[in-house]
């Protein structure tokens, strides 16, 4: 884990899902410590006409942006961790897409590990497996 969801202003563009998969991926991994096999990412495009920030549309102000949610196990990260991944995840966006709206959210979400898994098993069972 974690799954992690990223929409993207604008039309879909493959060498744009690349090079977001591809620098979010490397953040997760180095700013939150999870494992590459495990990490599963969608990216999904909203046009610019129907993405608004304080009532005007993206296209409107010329500009881009992106919203990211990643579903962590809770308890697995710090704040000062998740802080980073913050700022990393958001400079990261704005080297890909230089005309970045600030207001591009980004939101950690602390799942319980009795509630959330992958493969049909949940992290506290594979917690409780593990021996920790």
């Amino acid at each position: 884990m974690p799954h992690i969801v990223v929409h993207l202003s604008g039309e879909p563009d493959a060498a744009l899902t690349r090079k977001t998969v591809d620098a979010v991926a490397e953040l997760t991994q180095s700013v939150l410590g999870k494992q590459l096999p495990v990490i599963a990412i969608t990216v999904q495009y909203i046009a610019a006409d129907a993405w608004f920030i304080g009532g005007q549309t993206l296209a409107s102000l010329g500009k881009s942006a992106f919203h990211l949610d990643i579903s962590v196990t809770d308890e697995t990260n710090t704040k000062a961790e998740k802080a980073r991944y913050l700022r990393e995840v958001h400079a990261a966006m704005a080297k890909i897409r230089p005309d970045l709206h600030e207001v591009s959210y980004i939101h950690v979400i602390d799942a319980r590990g009795a509630a959330y898994g992958y493969g049909g098993k949940t992290q506290e069972y594979r917690h409780q497996q593990a021996g920790v």
